[in-house]
């Protein structure tokens, strides 16, 4: 999401007709290598060191799960729409990755578990976010870490999710939760941004 992005807007979007151009922005296509490797090395100092299971919920078209496959993890991927999907399985052919259509808020994964669940700009759409962070845990494997980047977005109407209030949510899930800022650094956007960016890496 840039500062000139349109996806404030983000639960009345059609993903299936955005998808097309979803990968422009430069935090979500990752086409410039120096915003890549701005979030290859968040990634990196989010995820374990030793490959693991990673569930990349609202996965869009599968940069992130890219960049984590790269690093040797093991990704599953989720989005509800098709589009995007069909676009992250073409990303990732020949990769250990599978991408699934399903609900992020309830990621049709059955009975697996995971050692980290990456969201990027997806739980601030939902409307029951503590109900949705308590179901996620449970999708964790003992020791497993939330990796949530999150925002507030826009001056006039501002959306989103504040650091404060996300970090709330989690205090009765876990007394493992650390903020880390990201607004100020720009090589993760593409550019300056004015608003507030952030991760809060959770350990349950």
């Amino acid at each position: 999401m840039s500062e000139n992005s349109d996806e404030t807007t983000a639960p009345g979007v059609d993903w299936d007709t955005a998808a097309a151009t979803f990968d422009e922005e430069p935090d979500h296509g990752l086409r410039d290598p120096e915003v890549r490797a701005a979030w290859d090395r968040r990634l990196r100092a989010w995820l374990p060191e030793r490959a693991c299971d990673v569930l990349d919920l609202g996965c869009g078209t599968g940069s992130l799960s890219l960049l984590a496959a790269e690093q040797g993890h093991r990704v599953t991927g989720v989005d509800l729409s098709p589009a995007m999907i069909d676009l992250a399985r073409a990303k990732l052919a020949g990769r250990d990755a599978v991408f699934l259509i399903g609900d992020a808020a309830a990621p049709p994964v059955g009975e697996r578990r995971f050692d980290t669940l990456l969201v990027r700009h997806l739980l601030w759409t939902l409307p029951h976010p503590a109900r949705v962070l308590r179901h996620w845990r449970g999708l964790l494997r003992p020791g497993g870490r939330l990796v949530l980047v999150e925002g507030v977005w826009g001056t006039v109407s501002p959306v989103g999710i504040p650091a404060d209030r996300l970090t709330a949510l989690l205090a009765p899930l876990t007394d493992d939760a650390r903020v880390e800022r990201l607004s100020q650094d720009a090589r993760l956007w593409g550019g300056p941004v004015p608003d507030e960016r952030y991760a809060v890496v959770a350990t349950v």
